[in-house]
């Protein structure tokens, strides 16, 4: 009992550090740089896709978890993992393999999006 605790409360700690770094990483580069947070999205999925197709980001998976599959380059993973699985039965399976490995998470985003504006009242924020 006290060693399946252990292990998640080590699985947690492994989750936030990686997902806090990539985070971090990410703060910095918006205090430090003039790159617009669209911008930088767009170089963390890149990432995500770049390091999966290398090799590396699925390490990083299997230590940490939701740590880094939940940020944004969690999403360049998934694509090119989908990616990568469907090309093993043929061009047509790489294409659709990234859009259908992906597809349950972007139509959450869009459903829980569409129920927040339901419930809430959008307002610019003053300045």
């Amino acid at each position: 009992m006290a060693g399946e605790v252990l292990d998640i409360v080590l699985m947690f700690l492994k989750a936030f550090a990686v997902g806090g770094a990539i985070c971090t990483i990410a703060q910095i580069i918006i205090n430090m740089t003039d790159i617009t947070a669209g911008k930088i999205l767009v170089y963390f999925m890149l990432a995500g896709v770049v390091l999966t197709a290398v090799g590396a980001y699925q390490p990083l998976v299997d230590f940490a978890g939701a740590g880094a599959t939940v940020p944004i380059s969690g999403f360049g993973y998934l694509l090119a993992n989908g990616a990568i699985k469907g090309a093993e039965r043929g061009f047509f399976y790489a294409v659709t393999g990234a859009l259908s490995s992906a597809s349950a998470g972007v139509t959450a985003a869009v459903v829980f999006s569409f129920l927040a504006s339901l419930l809430f009242k959008a307002h610019t924020k003053p300045n």
